[in-house]
């Protein structure tokens, strides 16, 4: 693809980058505790049934509900049932047994009265207030049984799956295991922070944005360092990522028409079979995909700003296919009002740095004034990027719009 061709779409490029890992990574089992942020390889089955007797919601006294017929007289308090410690008997007519929230119910009884509605005194207990039959029990599996597929393969582990994953009395999970991706930063004007500048050199940061998104998404994260404009140099580091076994080099900088702009010929001349280059958006046209044999490529531009959107928008979404999540390719937008006006949008889909107010109803985003692409502190005040297509006509503050949220933490 030279330099004429036409700028491929925003949607056409996500389309091809996701179809270059068609199917998840390679499944590793791993223990519970450290499954958070993973995603299921396979369908998980319970393993045991929850719970696994019926079991008491409340405090107070488990009974015959026959006996409530007449509820002013006593009932005989024959012992007590608590969590761990069931009792061993049966409830008789006239019984009951003190019983503890969690506790399971003995043998015999089929209602739980709580203890606010009660009198004890010593070994007997009246019943102030009458329930009706199975009140305050927690049956057997009604939660789950043992059997039941209750997390799918592709679910992401959160709190709440682990949780669940845990009662289902599942110790270790199969996941797809984390996709690696290669930081490759290049230019002879960047060094790392706090070492010795140049007085035409910048400090990288690329590397640290698109690092924290891609570790976010679930990926094992590779720093290659800095490669200078040599293609001995970017070469190097192309082939310190295949050694690494990466499934995404990611290259930063040096992918736009420029005499220093090395990337593409060294990958190149390493055996990239070329994707796609140059797409119809702003910030971000200069963006690259290709793949060297299994390994895949992503060049995003030199500019902070470019690298990271181009990183939300193309990068996540290929991390979590890779980690065999269905929902990779969905559309990331929320909608959302502006909060201020704006001029028609031109032939490239645009992504304005904006930020995020609480509205009446939808959210307010209000783009900033200035959307240069090296302008990291508008971006670092930023909380979401506002989505103009292509020739989008100019629209008024309190228009509908659609956005996507940026991470913050």
């Amino acid at each position: 693809m030279n330099a004429a061709s036409p700028l491929l779409p925003v949607h056409e490029a996500l389309q091809r980058v996701l179809a270059s890992a068609p199917e998840p990574l390679a499944a590793e089992t791993v223990p519970l505790a450290q499954a958070r942020g993973r995603t299921l390889a396979h369908d998980l089955a319970a393993l045991r049934t929850q719970p696994p007797f019926n079991a008491s919601a409340m405090d107070g006294y488990a009974l015959r509900a026959a006996d409530l017929a007449t509820i002013q007289a006593p009932l005989k308090v024959i012992g007590a049932s608590a969590a761990g410690h069931a009792f061993a008997g049966a409830v008789r007519p006239g019984e009951a047994v003190r019983i503890f929230t969690g506790a399971p119910v003995p043998e015999g009884a089929d209602t739980v009265i709580i203890q606010e509605n009660t009198s004890a005194d010593n070994d007997t207990v009246t019943i102030l207030q009458a329930e009706p039959l199975g009140r305050n029990i927690r049956v057997a599996g009604l939660d789950f049984a043992t059997g039941d597929l209750l997390l799918a393969r592709g679910t992401l582990m959160g709190p709440c799956e682990l949780a669940l994953a845990a009662a289902m009395n599942h110790a270790e999970l199969a996941v797809t295991r984390r996709p690696r991706i290669a930081l490759l930063a290049t230019g002879d004007e960047l060094v790392k922070p706090g070492d010795a500048l140049g007085p035409d050199q910048i400090v990288t940061s690329n590397t640290y944005a698109v690092g924290a998104y891609a570790q976010a998404a679930g990926a094992e994260v590779i720093d290659l360092g800095i490669a200078g404009d040599t293609f001995e140099a970017i070469e190097a580091g192309i082939r310190a990522a295949r050694e690494a076994r990466a499934d995404v080099l990611v290259t930063l900088g040096g992918a736009s028409v420029g005499d220093h702009d090395l990337v593409q010929t060294a990958l190149a001349n390493e055996g990239m079979e070329l994707g796609f280059w140059r797409i119809a958006m702003r910030p971000g046209k200069p963006l690259m995909h290709g793949r060297i044999g299994d390994m895949r490529i992503l060049g995003l531009p030199g500019n902070p700003v470019s690298a990271i959107v181009c990183g939300v928008l193309f990068l996540i979404p290929l991390i979590r296919a890779l980690a065999g999540d269905p929902q990779a390719g969905d559309d990331q937008t929320e909608a959302a009002v502006l909060g201020c006006d704006l001029p028609a949008n031109d032939s490239r889909q645009d992504y304005l740095r904006a930020t995020l107010q609480a509205g009446s109803g939808l959210p307010v985003a209000t783009p900033f004034g200035r959307q240069d692409s090296s302008m990291l502190r508008v971006l670092a005040s930023s909380h979401c990027l506002v989505l103009r297509p292509p020739h989008a006509p100019a629209a008024k503050a309190g228009e509908p719009c659609r956005m996507i949220r940026l991470m913050r933490t």
